[in-house]
């Protein structure tokens, strides 16, 4: 019997597909009535969408009766800078070309099958370690190549070009950040959104798989898993969102100070547990990428209807509404529903990865402002044993000269009190990492690698916050990047 994997002939090659399979119990073909090949120099492909305890795709070419079969984690790739994993797996009968339907849970490869593409192919090579194909199907034409790589591996790969215009799924993209600013005169010219108060992160979603990342390029993916339902809800569509991972609090706004409790878990058996008690969503508001395509040049009004057009609505993820004009109205209800503010888009601005630009503002209901902690007092009286205040400071321009901005003591649970001098402890210093101005005497310095979050009254004219309070540390901002916001 030829090793699993290659394309020879075999006594029975329906062997090992029946032997993994109670034919009784499960409604897929058991063989036996075998239908006749499709006719001389006619080859027949199907590919079927896998919804078992893995989304995935199986590839199956119909070969010496029987249907030469791969799994593919990832789907057909449309580029041919992009290989894909295929996994080899046992010959399935010709029958299969037309099979759909529920497999019965419990059973091997249980869940919902469905025919995602079918059609012709013509074989340039078959051979036990490489098959070249031409696939003549709806969704998938073009010279595929096959190669054996190691144990059950296989690598797909395109051979022809890509269609006209169609490019690789960006492997690192930077969010588009906005300034500061009041709201827009021209009102009529921008579009309108809640400002989210949660974290910034880029989905990249590939034919049912997720990978979240920050804005300092972090892999966020592991904090979220229940965010990676919406890439196996999309199901083989590919594309690239910016969004933010927030978490909701008791009346349905958005809450740094709960996200907090999810953001700096060590461990999956922690998230996990915080999971089912302090949910997050992921909330989507531009598109990068969609199928192929960048979209990052389409003005601001496009990107968002093919962004509607998607339908991201799902227990953990959703695309708010936005409005064209009326900024002030918006900014007023958010104001009402004690909210952190709005943000505008020029309708026809163009998506800048990784700039500040004035074609996006944000205009806030309450001042706030990122820091980097370069120290910190002990604490007194019933603080005694614990943080008293953090001595924070932003740069003079990025990656310049930390200046010391003042003192935050207060916004502090005894959750964060803990948590936070635990991050601080092994960053202690001999010298301050403030230029100029100084903190207080008895300041524990710190390596300048944290970066908190602080409401304030206002900056006073000395460059101190008046009135700070904590609202949480956050990990997707480098520190080297804050700068005082204007």
């Amino acid at each position: 019997m030829p090793a699993r994997g290659t394309m020879g002939a075999m006594t029975d090659p329906l062997r090992t597909y029946r032997a993994k399979r109670d034919l009784q119990s499960t409604p897929e073909p058991d063989g036996r009535a075998n239908e006749a090949a499709a006719g001389e120099g006619i080859k027949r492909f199907v590919i079927q969408q896998h919804h078992a305890s893995h989304l995935h795709w199986d590839l199956r070419l119909e070969h010496d009766g029987v249907l030469a079969s791969w799994a593919l984690p990832k789907g057909v790739p449309a580029h041919p800078d992009e290989n894909r994993l295929a996994v080899r797996t046992e010959d399935h009968p010709l029958e299969y070309l037309d099979f759909h339907g529920e497999i019965p849970a419990g059973s091997y490869g249980g869940g919902t099958m469905e025919i995602w593409d079918s059609g012709t192919y013509e074989a340039e090579k078959l051979r036990d370690e490489e098959v070249i194909v031409h696939l003549h199907g709806e969704r998938v034409q073009g010279r595929y190549s096959l190669f054996h790589t190691r144990g059950r591996d296989w690598m797909i790969h395109r051979m022809d070009p890509p269609a006209p215009g169609v490019e690789p799924m960006p492997q690192e993209l930077r969010p588009m950040l906005a300034k500061l600013g009041p709201l827009p005169r021209d009102d009529e010219q921008w579009g309108f959104e809640v400002k989210w108060d949660g974290v910034r992160a880029i989905a990249y979603v590939d034919a049912g798989h997720l990978e979240l990342t920050g804005r300092n390029g972090s892999d966020f993916t592991p904090r979220y898993p229940e965010i990676r339902e919406m890439a196996l809800a999309l199901g083989s569509r590919r594309l690239v969102l910016d969004g933010e991972v927030v978490a909701f609090d008791a009346a349905g706004r958005p809450s740094f100070e709960r996200l907090q409790s999810r953001m700096h878990l060590a461990s999956d058996s922690q998230v996990r547990r915080r999971m089912k008690d302090l949910p997050v969503a992921y909330v989507a508001f531009d598109l990068l990428w969609l199928e192929g395509r960048s979209t990052l040049s389409l003005p601001y009004r496009d990107r968002r209807r093919l962004l509607e057009g998607l339908e991201l609505e799902g227990p953990s993820w959703r695309t708010p509404a936005y409005r064209e004009g009326d900024g002030k109205a918006l900014l007023q209800a958010s104001a009402q529903q004690r909210l952190e503010g709005v943000v505008a888009k020029r309708l026809d601005a163009p998506y800048e990865p990784g700039r500040r630009s004035s074609c996006w503002l944000k205009i806030k209901n309450r001042p706030s402002q990122d820091v980097v902690v370069g120290g910190w007092l002990p604490g007194e009286g019933g603080r005694s044993k614990t943080l008293g205040a953090l001595c924070v400071g932003v740069y003079d321009e990025p990656g310049g000269e930390l200046q010391y901005a003042g003192r935050v003591g207060s916004g502090f649970t005894q959750a964060t009190l803990a948590s936070t001098l635990s991050l601080l402890e092994p960053l202690r210093r001999d010298g301050s990492p403030f230029a100029g101005r100084q903190p207080p005497r008895q300041t524990i310095f710190v390596e300048p690698r944290l970066v908190a979050h602080v409401e304030l009254a206002e900056w006073t004219r000395a460059g101190t916050l008046r009135a700070p309070s904590f609202k949480g540390l956050r990990d997707d901002v480098e520190p080297s990047e804050v700068v005082r916001e204007a």
